[in-house]
Formats: C-alpha cells, structure tokens, sequence
C-alpha cells in the first residue's frame, strides 16, 4: 500500500468517525507526527463555528507571547480537530480535554502518554503507529502499551461499546499486528524497586518515617515486596540492603545506634543495633530526594569555588530527577563545548575527560544547564523553542522540577550551615521561576506583573516599586493599559499605608 493509500484510507476512518458523530483518539509515534496529523485532517474538514473559535483564541493566548506551536493547535482546534503531547502548556491540554469530554472537539491526535490515566468519550481508537525510534532503532512498541491505547476507546461512562482500529500498509503486516497485539500475550511487569535510585529512596524514607529501625526489619519489609516475589533471592536482597545502609551512613544520612545508646559504626551493629535517621537523612526523606542527589548538591556547596546562579542550576541539573536531558546533536558539539570553556570555572563538581564514558552525558546535562540559563536571561518560549528545540510544556515541566531541585537545595544549604549561600539559593530560584535577570526582581513583586510586562516597565524607566509610586497612573496606562495600571497603583499604595502604620 502507498503513503498516498494509507493517508486516504486513515482519512476515510476519520470521516466515518464524524458521520457517526462520534469522537476519535488518534494515536502516532511522535509529536512532531501528531501536530501534522492533526493538521491534515483539519485541512479535509470545511466547518467550523463561534465555539471553537472563542475557544482556539483562549488556547493561541495562553503564553503571552503565542509561539509557532500554539497558533498550530489554535488553528487546528477552530476544524474540532487537537493535537495533544507533553509539549504542549498544561492549560492548553486542559482545555482539550474538557472540549473533547464536551463534544465540541471531535478527534485528538496525540502520542501514547494520552493512554495513561485518562478517560475520553472516544467512541473509536485509531493506531496509526506501532512501530517508533527506540534503542534498538525501529521497532514494535510493546503489546502491554499497545493494549492500553485500544483501552481507551468505548470508556463504559461514555458509550456501550467501542472501536480500536490499528492501521496495517500490506496483508504481512496486518498478519504481524494481528499476532502481536490481538493475539499475544502483554509482556511482564517489574517492580520499580529493582531500580538503584527507587531503592535507596524508600530504604532511606523507611528508616525516616520509623517503620524499620533495624537491618532486620528492612530484610522483613523488603522480602513481602513484589521485587523479592521475581528476585527470589533474598540473600542477594539482604547484601543489597547492607551495601545502601553502608553509603547513606558514608553520607551521614542515618547513624546506628546500640541498646545502650552508645553510637558505633555500621559493620559492628548486625546483631540488634538501631538505625537511625540524621536531622539531615530525614529532611531528605521529606524532600522526596533521591539521596545520591542530595549527597552530590551537599558535595558541590561545599567546594571552595565562587557560587554563581549558573553554578546553582548546573549542580541541580546535573540529577537523575532531570533526566532525561536535551541531547548534544554532532553538529552543535563543538559549540557547546565552546560555551563549556566559558563556564568550566562555575562548575561545582569534577568534569569527565572527554575520553570518558560519562563525557557525552555529562555534556548534555550541561545543555539542558544552559537552556535554563537562557530562560533565566529572558530568552522567550519560541526563541527557546527554536534554539534548542524544546516545547513550552516541555519547558514548564523541566523548570518545575528544577524549582523543587532549588528548594532542595535551600533546606540542605540551611540544615549543612551554609547560610552565606541561601541569598544566592533563592535569587536564582525567583529567577528561575519568573525568567528573568535580577534586575527585574523587584517589579515582580506586584501581582499580576510577569516576566514581559515588567521588561516593558523596565525599558520604560521603571525599574522600582517607588518608581511605580512616582508615576502617574495616566502615564503607566500608556505601556500597561487601563486595568493593569490602575492595579498596580493600588498595590503600591497599599504597601506604602502598611509601611507607614508600621
């Protein structure tokens, strides 16, 4: 079968689904395939009404300054038609969704992560892709992730019965399909805890939280897990478990403790001794942080070098919660190891020898430090966007993490005494969370002032709150408008009667 034949028969599927005045998830492998997907239905459909029109404005007017991304789903949304990934704004997926539940938007084309967890009135499943990029280049998606997406259509709260329909280019293929994923069997699901980074944390937040105070009592909790159930080798669990509580004690995360109440180390307390939990091990049990990264953002602080926001950020970035990061692509690598050389000095940890294996890793957890960094110097989505190919919901997502990883980092600079690095911690998380250069900080103090209006009152000499005092409403008017203006004069002038009663 053609391309030209597939794209007619998978528009013929789509059209049915409309005749039936029916709704229609369509699943690809990509989101670069699903906003063109998307769009290529949009093109075949001619109405569209005042709803979705309002509705397509709401959506291109999300992020202040609309990128290229946001005016593709807004135009496509005015046809009924969506696309839907992790790159797009949180926001701009609600709004999908609730158009989708409502009837108004009548085809999503998304990526799989829409199988997971939600529940559409999608009378019809269309899987146009079952093959993606993997690490063993192009290959079948599993039959478990496939069975999920066919879940989703004919949900009991929206209809009586549904339809999942795979698209197949020849008769050999469909004959695959058929045996992969009607017939075959979902693969195995394994326990999370077999991973490093899910043990150590739980093993840790055990411990913290008092419901095992004894290597024994780990060995109990942990051999009624599902992990021990497929392990089956509970020695090899118990050496597992006495190797971690050996490096969150090098760590100074827990301590052991005899009957008598006499500290002694590790090795010595196999018959009895109580384990207990830091002031430091607890906090970052509470913070929900792998300890490894706590133990190498405490490391970084305590380097002799200057602290600067970049170094902040890098050290934070570089963390299994950041992960994945943005990947160095061979064109772009001698350029970023450009921009290495001019940021080695405000790097809180020990590079890798470009001969290692961590190099290459390393490099891009560099990247993904410099994409904040631009974010952080007033870089917009789209320009973002552009440069390092990252979408705004992408972006949002990272920076969400990122502003978590900060404020771990606060409590641990605090509970290690490293109170001269807290002002430093938290300027660059407000920065962080606004992008923009500290010269902005102030304004952004007065709600309803974001990152775009408080450079315009910037550029426009305002660069204070008491310049906001000093000037005329009738004069900030001219660069906020009516509205903002007048509630930013009224924030000030609160301020002031509170500072004076004071």
């Amino acid at each position: 079968m053609s391309s030209k034949d597939s794209d007619d028969k998978f528009l013929h599927l789509v059209k049915d689904t409309l005749k039936k005045d029916k709704q229609a998830l369509v699943f690809v492998n990509t989101k670069q395939r699903a906003e063109r997907t998307a769009e290529i239905i949009a093109e075949s459909i001619k109405e569209s009404n005042e709803h979705l029109e309002e509705v397509s404005a709401e959506i291109e007017n999300v992020l202040a300054r609309p990128t290229k991304q946001c005016k593709r789903l807004a135009k496509v949304v005015k046809k009924g038609v969506a696309f839907h990934h992790s790159g797009l704004m949180a926001k701009q997926r609600e709004i999908v969704e609730d158009e989708f539940k409502k009837g108004n938007i009548k085809i999503i084309c998304c990526t799989p992560t829409l199988a997971y967890g939600l529940n559409l009135p999608a009378f019809r499943v269309i899987i146009r892709d079952l093959k993606r990029y993997g690490y063993r280049g192009y290959a079948w998606i599993p039959t478990l992730e496939a069975q999920q997406m066919f879940g989703r259509a004919g949900r009991p709260e929206y209809d009586k019965e549904g339809e999942a329909i795979c698209i197949a280019n020849d008769e050999r293929e469909a004959e695959e399909i058929l045996e992969r994923y009607i017939n075959g069997e979902p693969e195995d699901i394994y326990s999370k805890l077999a991973v490093e980074p899910v043990f150590r944390t739980y093993l840790l937040s055990l411990i913290s939280a008092g419901i095992s105070r004894t290597e024994e009592d780990l060995v109990n909790f942990f051999s009624k897990t599902f992990w021990a159930y497929q392990f089956k080798d509970i020695g090899r669990i118990k050496f597992m478990i006495g190797g971690m509580l050996s490096k969150l004690k090098e760590w100074k995360f827990i301590e052991y403790k005899s009957e008598s109440n006499s500290f002694t180390i590790a090795y010595d307390m196999d018959d009895g001794g109580i384990i207990k939990p830091t002031p430091l091990g607890r906090r970052v049990a509470e913070l929900y942080l792998d300890p490894l990264t706590a133990h190498k953002i405490l490391e970084g602080l305590e380097t002799e070098k200057d602290k600067t926001e970049f170094s902040i950020i890098n050290l934070c970035t570089n963390t299994l919660e950041l992960r994945p990061y943005l990947r160095v692509k061979v064109r772009e690598y001698d350029e970023i190891e450009e921009r290495l050389i001019d940021f080695e000095d405000e790097i809180l940890y020990d590079i890798p020898k470009p001969y290692d294996e961590e190099y290459d890793e390393f490099l891009n957890s560099f990247k993904t430090s410099l994409l904040f960094y631009d974010w952080i110097n007033e870089f917009d989505e789209e320009s973002l966007l552009e440069k390092y190919s990252v979408k705004p919901g992408e972006l949002r997502a990272k920076l969400k993490i990122l502003d978590w990883l900060l404020y771990s980092c606060h409590e641990l600079a605090k509970l290690n005494g490293r109170k001269d690095l807290l002002n430093l911690i938290n300027k660059t998380r407000l920065r962080v969370k606004y992008g923009v250069k500290e010269e902005l900080l102030d304004l952004l103090r007065l709600k309803g002032i974001g990152r775009v209006k408080a450079r315009k009152m910037f550029n426009n000499n305002i660069k204070t709150l008491s310049d906001v005092r000093r000037i005329s409403e009738f004069e900030l008017r001219k660069i906020l408008g009516e509205k903002t203006a007048k509630n930013i004069k009224e924030q000030v002038t609160a301020k002031q009667r509170t500072k004076e009663r004071l």
